[in-house]
């Protein structure tokens, strides 16, 4: 319950609205399911390595590692540090609040990435105890219409990021489009 109101609280650490995630090394960084989740964790609050290993049931010193990865992609960064004990704790948040993803130079990357946002978006549906609506559905499209729909897809998901309202409640909308040309489905 806590992780609702601190969600609905709205975010503990001031950031860009958006980020034009391009380079090849961040595209990798986030293809990578732990980054990915790392990375879902810190767009409202700022974690430290220790509560993000907590949260995650993993050693610190592998969440250490993931975030170091993603700090170094410019994708998170150090927010505030406290002390504890003689041991200076970082607390760790988004470059942007959104991440906006352009992968021209490194369009190997896009199959790992998607499927990596996919299985964060499938895994916080699994612990969801409100309704859900999902459909995964196959068509065999013409070229013409796999654009037209592909175009729609954006302009709802430009939809679903204007709506978004402070105190308003969290709502996560995935989308995917993609062609199966090598398998007869």
């Amino acid at each position: 319950m806590s992780t609702v109101i601190e969600k609905l609280a709205g975010p503990d650490y001031d950031a860009p609205e958006t980020l034009v995630v391009s380079e090849p090394a961040q595209l990798r960084a986030l293809a990578d399911d732990l980054r990915s989740k790392l990375v879902a964790r810190l767009r409202e609050r700022a974690r430290s390595t220790q509560e993000l290993a907590r949260e995650l049931g993993l050693p610190k010193g592998t969440v250490g590692h993931h975030l170091k990865v993603l700090e170094r992609a410019g994708l998170i960064r150090v927010v505030r540090t406290r002390k504890v004990r003689a041991v200076t704790e970082k607390f760790y948040g988004r470059t942007a609040r959104l991440f906006l993803f352009r992968a021209e130079e490194a369009p190997e990357t896009v199959p790992a990435l998607g499927a990596a946002m996919l299985r964060t978006a499938a895994d916080e549906v699994a612990q969801t105890s409100g309704p859900v609506n999902f459909g995964l559905v196959r068509a065999r499209l013409s070229p013409a219409d796999a654009r037209r729909l592909d175009r729609r897809l954006d302009r709802l998901v430009e939809d679903f990021r204007a709506a978004d309202a402070p105190g308003g409640r969290l709502h996560v909308f995935a989308s995917a489009l993609w062609s199966l040309e090598h398998i007869d489905a």
